[in-house]
């Protein structure tokens, strides 16, 4: 299983806006120079995000986009799911109903599996807040620096 660039660019993002938290608004255009992303596909991003409340946006010369929450209280699974969708290694274990139940879901043999995968990475994915992914990195600058 994969993300798609939209998961994986938009966790990048947050990751910098997370790391910039208290310095305020962020550009669109450092966040895209910083991490080597397309500023227009950043801004359909965010355009995701923001209506989702994750980020807002402050207008201006000094603008750009803020986290609309601390970084200790948005995980990596909150981002994962705006931009992905609700979690499925296949589509008879999403996280939300599906339209067309699977004809072999009675006697699926395999659905177990399916299910253990989506709660495993939805464990891994809500436990990781982008406070931990900003603490991870002073630590290990604090490492570098050590040597």
């Amino acid at each position: 299983m994969r993300l798609s660039t939209k998961g994986e660019y938009g966790v990048r993002a947050m990751a910098v806006l997370a790391y910039e938290y208290k310095n305020g608004a962020t550009s669109l255009r450092v966040i895209a120079e910083r991490e080597h992303l397309s500023e227009l596909y950043l801004e359909q991003l965010f355009r995701e995000l923001k209506k989702a409340g994750l980020v807002s946006s402050i207008r201006g010369p000094k603008g750009g986009y803020m986290l609309s929450k601390p970084p200790s209280d948005i995980t990596v699974g909150d981002v994962v799911r705006v931009l992905e969708g609700p979690l499925a290694p296949v589509d008879c274990v999403s996280e939300e109903e599906t339209k067309d139940p699977c004809s072999k879901e009675s006697c699926c043999l395999t659905k177990f599996v399916w299910a253990k995968l989506r709660d495993s990475m939805a464990k891994v994915l809500d436990e990781i807040t982008f406070g931990d992914i900003i603490k991870d990195l002073s630590n290990e600058k604090l490492k570098l620096n050590d040597r």
